[in-house]
């Protein structure tokens, strides 16, 4: 539902980031599809908690203005580099070139 009122993509999707830059450092707000991040555990074979990580560890690089379409790779750098440091599984930018 949120997909398609805020982007227009009528189809599910698993996060979606709604940037709110304030002055106090609030970056945005985050939404997460439980059930899509169930999915996308079971077929990748790692927990909910893990694919739920990997879902907010994205969803924060867009909060900062990371864009992975137009960013030449910065934004899957920075992905996997996060991605090491807290021990998650492979990442949304990676998956799309597996």
């Amino acid at each position: 539902r949120l997909n398609l009122q805020f982007l227009g993509h009528d189809y599910p999707t698993d996060v979606l980031s709604f940037p709110s830059p304030g002055p106090d450092g609030f970056l945005g707000e985050l939404a997460i599809s439980v059930e899509r991040a169930a999915e996308q555990a079971a077929r990748y074979g790692h927990t909910l908690d893990a694919e739920i990580g990997i879902l907010m560890l994205h969803g924060v690089l867009h909060l900062t203005g990371m864009d992975h379409e137009r960013d030449r790779g910065k934004m899957a750098r920075a992905e996997r580099r996060f991605r090491g440091e807290l021990g998650l599984p492979a990442g949304l930018i990676e998956r799309v070139r597996m």
